[in-house]
């Protein structure tokens, strides 16, 4: 009964803690549909055709093992039908000591043939899979700042649609503008307020110009 208790009480104080994280609640109002999620097609088709390649790849991993585990049953089946003709076959008939060569030569074409396929297949699969498990955590990341995003704009927004504005709060998470980063984001506030950014979206957007130097973010609706 105790370790009942302790388990709920664990669970409890895990939902209480991710209640009062300050993702949580941006996180809701998306799930109600009272703020905007920010997309990012390309990254999420790009993410879809991932899961995809790694999906195919488990599958055909898969295939490729109950193959060998058939050769191998194969191989097996083969020595035992030698080693029976050859405890059959007279030694007074012709061909006699033909039968051992075939049947030696047969065992070693079936481990050549076996160990080709784990070398040059099974193991080649396995070296790929390897791969998938750093992609996906940086896929994943990729999410989470996305999801930092919305956090940092959600503040701004109620900051700035509040009944009593707090000028000094709203200065004081302000930065910079920057319009050199990472992808195309619209701007939180649309283009009939010109308030300064947040401090944590511009650190999120720099973070995110860091991940992706290639590309280039333009924060729409933010004059220059």
């Amino acid at each position: 009964m105790a370790e009942g208790r302790s388990g709920s009480a664990g669970l409890f104080a895990r939902q209480v803690q991710k209640a009062s994280s300050p993702l949580f609640p941006s996180q809701v109002l998306q799930k109600l549909g009272k703020t905007v999620e920010t997309k990012d097609e390309q990254f999420e088709q790009s993410a879809y055709n991932f899961q995809l390649q790694q999906s195919e790849g488990h599958r055909l991993y898969k295939e490729l093992k109950g193959f060998v585990g058939a050769v191998r049953v194969m191989h097996e089946s083969s020595r035992r039908v030698a080693e029976t003709l050859q405890d059959i076959y007279s030694p007074e008939w012709d061909g006699h000591e033909e039968l051992r060569a075939i049947a030696e030569s047969n065992d070693l074409l079936w481990e050549d043939y076996e160990a080709k396929l784990v070398d040059q297949a099974l193991r080649l699969m396995e070296n790929y899979l390897a791969q998938f498990g750093d992609f996906k955590e940086r896929i994943a990341k990729r999410g989470r700042k996305l999801v930092d995003y919305d956090s940092a704009r959600h503040h701004l927004e109620a900051l700035q649609s509040a009944k009593k504005k707090d000028e000094a709060k709203i200065a004081k998470v302000g930065a910079p503008r920057d319009s050199s980063h990472v992808g195309t984001v619209p701007s939180p506030w649309g283009q009939s307020h010109d308030p300064p950014l947040s401090r944590d979206l511009y650190e999120v957007m720099s973070k995110l110009e860091k991940q992706h130097s290639s590309k280039v973010f333009i924060i729409k609706g933010v004059p220059r």
